[in-house]
């Protein structure tokens, strides 16, 4: 337990001494945000930029999903540096173990309107560099609308009523969301 306790301090001291060093290279129009829960005595946490729906430079609104965000393509899922997803202790996102450890995190929206999530290996990369060879996971995400739209692009970790947790991606009038459950130590 300790070993995976460090080994996450690390990954966030090399990712908070790196960030900054990010930043300098390229400009950030987009804010960025950390998000942490602890679900069934696991934190798990991400590290994201939160694009708008209006057009930093010219103030108009902007079509998100299949057109800020193509279908058919995949996205860094928010905005400048890769998110990042962080757990000290395994989950279980649908048939696919998560071991403990950071991971970047990408979406593959479709124009029927499904979303797959894509957790890939390769950290610290800008958003755009994605290297399909380093994904873990491709999983399928539930679509629900939003009655009240989203303007800036907002991830959540929230605890589930059964056990276990849910990620969520909402923008515009979309959220997508996928169960995850811990693994518990053997």
């Amino acid at each position: 337990m300790n070993s995976r306790i460090s080994a996450f301090a690390v990954i966030t001291l090399m990712f908070l001494t790196c960030s900054p060093l990010l930043a300098q290279q390229r400009p950030r129009i987009s804010p960025h945000d950390t998000i942490s829960s602890v679900v069934d005595h696991d934190r798990v946490m991400i590290v994201y930029g939160r694009p708008y729906t209006k057009d930093p430079k010219t103030g108009d609104m902007r079509k998100i999903w299949g057109g800020l965000v193509p279908y058919g393509k995949v996205w860094r899922t928010g905005a400048d540096e890769a998110t990042l997803l962080i757990t000290q202790q395994p989950i279980m996102i649908a048939d696919t173990t998560i071991p403990a450890g950071a991971y970047t995190l990408f979406t593959l929206p479709a124009d029927d309107g499904s979303c797959k999530l894509i957790i890939n290996k390769q950290i610290g990369q800008w958003g755009l560099q994605y290297d399909p060879k380093q994904d873990l996971a491709r999983i399928d995400m539930k679509k629900d609308s939003l009655d009240k739209a989203v303007d800036q692009f907002t991830m959540a970790i929230e605890k589930g009523s059964a056990g276990g947790g849910m990620l969520k991606l909402s923008w515009e009038n979309t959220q997508f969301s996928v169960n995850f459950t811990v693994q518990k130590p053997q």
